[in-house]
């Protein structure tokens, strides 16, 4: 059985799904951070009878996935201010139909991990508040970074502090989880605020730090500065590797000139693409002799404008048909005006394997900046030719390949082929920067939620690139770069880099394990049913390790909602995935609503606890209904 360490005079530790701290006065106890709520079984270890009140650290579900015993417990709850939203209103930080600017997002996908049931919070700490018990005096500091409003509780004896610190860091200057510090879209906004956050714990010269995983902390000064060292150079790696929003209008594009058609400017006989001052569209064209084009993204445009253009190009150009618009990766930029051209001008919408069903079926994916994510017309489209990875067409006598190409998300291609003497690829998002500018690695935003771990993102890109040696990239929102070889050779570099940097953050021997949001992932994430209506979805569960691992998931299931089964298990193989299907059902009498499951998870004898979900609408919504049935088997790769 399980029991209580203690961990400094008085104070308890209790492990579960995260690290509970209890705290004693006579026979009264203060809980801090309660996992799965099996602390409150025991407390008779240590003579508790009465927990008094209850601290968060913050929201995550592993903290407090106990919301129903939290119900029938006589204590007072209280986390930061910033945090209460998370417990009391769960499921309004989940969408069935997602938008960009939605809050907490990443682009439409949640960064915060709020508990399945709402948890009542009684009282907040603003970001400097104290907080007295039976004579200990708390100094409530906020710390956000692993969450919004994390904050630490801070307690001083015998004239040093010991420190209640949450996931601020982890034994060993690690970081618990890294995508719960993507805040944004690569611009490092949470990576920022944690590491401003360990500064100012350090600046305690804490003698004890308690984190919520792990063990305690002696002495973590030196850790603390060590931590910070570390989250400086993967700052420095992680954004983006050009000069965005200083001089990249500089190096967009030093290659083209105007052709006849204003704005539409010419690289080469056949070569085509869009410049104007800050200007961003997803654009490029292939224009053969006979007048055919073959256009490559279409997306960020002024209709009008596009129209026009397209009219120009019949008038001065001699165009005379559009074959197909071939969409480099998942991102609903690179397709808004897709569907409009082919409506108006019979274009036919192609796409790789991977990435055409994230435009076709985009609700069942937890994926950041799908196309109805962009609102204003955006809706799944259909595509008329899906390309398998590797497939070749020849097109008006060029010869073109496409290839799966990952880099700033895993669904993404490279269309490649050789035009009028040169090799050139189109390369969508995946790298922008000055060739000739020794200081500029190339990538663009690196981001878990776009499923980029680096191996099948921007190291791969950067492997494949050099591979293919290309003379010519056309990327993504305007870009042209010129003869780029040194420009791959520093992004291959800078990629290694910051794989070094991600591992030496992570408390596990991979990166991956703690980067990865899709480790356990469910297809379709968005499952719409009436009542007693059944559904199946699949759980895939990927091992990143290179030997088996065991696994077990127990579904948290909401009140009228049953799982056939709702436990899980299996042995993965090493580099492998496992798949189980599971048959959802809503009782006749469910409640209409939005439900979020969350999966209670054991990797390879760790309890991570409900680090995944997924969600079901039970009845009306005004969200497309997401297709039912499962797709997890159909991946690509």
């Amino acid at each position: 059985m399980s029991r209580f360490r203690e961990v400094d005079p008085g104070v308890y530790q209790w492990t579960s799904t995260c690290q509970s701290y209890v705290l004693k006065h006579g026979d009264k106890g203060l809980l801090i951070d309660p996992g799965d709520g099996s602390v409150l079984d025991h407390l008779d270890q240590i003579g508790v009878r009465q927990i008094e009140w209850v601290l968060f650290t913050h929201h995550h579900r592993e903290q407090c996935q106990c919301g129903n015993r939290m119900a029938g417990l006589k204590a007072k709850t209280a986390c930061a201010t910033n945090e209460k939203q998370f417990f009391e209103n769960p499921a309004s930080f989940r969408r069935m139909t997602p938008k960009l600017q939605d809050p907490f997002t990443v682009h439409g996908t949640s960064y915060v991990r709020p508990p399945v049931e709402p948890v009542r919070i009684d009282h907040t700490f603003a970001k400097m508040d104290t907080f007295d018990w039976h004579g200990r005096e708390f100094w409530c500091i906020e710390t956000p970074g692993n969450s919004p409003g994390h904050m630490s509780y801070c307690l001083r004896r015998n004239g040093q502090w010991i420190i209640f610190s949450g996931d601020l860091m982890l034994d060993g200057a690690r970081m618990h989880t890294w995508f719960d510090t993507e805040w944004d879209y690569g611009f490092a906004a949470g990576l920022y605020a944690l590491g401003n956050s360990a500064a100012q714990v350090a600046g305690y010269e804490p003698e004890l730090l308690l984190p919520a995983h792990g063990p305690a902390i002696r002495e973590p000064e030196k850790q603390l500065d060590e931590y910070v060292a570390k989250l400086r150079t993967l700052g420095d790696l992680y954004i983006r590797g050009y000069d965005i929003n200083r001089f990249a209008g500089c190096d967009q594009d030093n290659v083209s000139r105007p052709s006849v058609v204003p704005h539409l400017w010419q690289l080469s006989k056949h070569l085509f693409k869009f410049r104007g001052p800050n200007y961003w569209v997803n654009f490029g064209m292939v224009l053969s002799d006979s007048g055919r084009a073959l256009i490559v993204d279409c997306g960020l445009f002024d209709r009008a404008f596009l129209d026009l253009t397209i009219e120009r190009m019949r008038e001065r150009l001699g165009l005379k048909a559009i074959d197909a618009i071939f969409v480099t990766h998942m991102h609903g930029d690179h397709a808004l005006d897709a569907d409009h051209v082919r409506k108006k001008y019979g274009a036919p919408l192609w796409g790789m394997a991977g990435v055409v069903d994230k435009f076709e079926r985009p609700f069942d994916y937890d994926l950041s900046a799908l196309l109805p994510m962009y609102g204003r017309d955006a809706a799944p489209i259909e595509f008329d030719r899906v390309l398998a990875d590797g497939e070749s067409f020849d097109w008006e006598g060029f010869h073109f390949t496409c290839d799966w190409m990952p880099g700033q998300t895993k669904y993404h291609s490279c269309l490649h082929g050789e035009i009028d003497g040169q090799v050139v690829a189109f390369t969508g998002d995946n790298i922008f920067a000055s060739p000739t500018d020794p200081r500029q690695g190339g990538n663009e935003c690196v981001l878990a939620r776009n499923g980029g771990v680096l191996e099948e993102g921007y190291l791969f890109a950067a492997n494949y690139l050099h591979a293919l040696g290309p003379d010519l990239l056309i990327g993504g929102h305007c870009w042209a770069m010129s003869q780029p070889q040194a420009l791959i050779e520093r992004f291959r570099e800078r990629m290694l880099a910051l794989r070094e940097a991600f591992n030496s953050l992570c408390p596990e021997d991979d990166y991956r394990l703690t980067f990865d949001p899709y480790q356990v992932e469910v297809w379709p994430y968005r499952t719409k049913l009436q009542p007693g209506e059944s559904a199946e979805v699949t759980v895939r569960i990927r091992n990143w390790r290179d030997r088996p691992v065991a696994h077990a998931l127990t579904l948290h299931l909401s009140p009228g909602v049953t799982a056939e089964p709702h436990e899980l298990s299996a042995t993965t193989p090493g580099g492998g995935f496992s798949l189980h299907r599971v048959k959802l059902t809503a009782a006749k009498d469910a409640a209409h609503g939005l439900r979020m499951i969350a999966l209670d998870t054991t990797l390879a004898g760790r309890r991570l606890g409900e680090w995944f979900d997924f969600l079901m609408q039970i009845g009306d919504s005004s969200a497309p209904a997401p297709t039912k049935g499962t797709t997890g088997d159909k991946q690509p790769y």
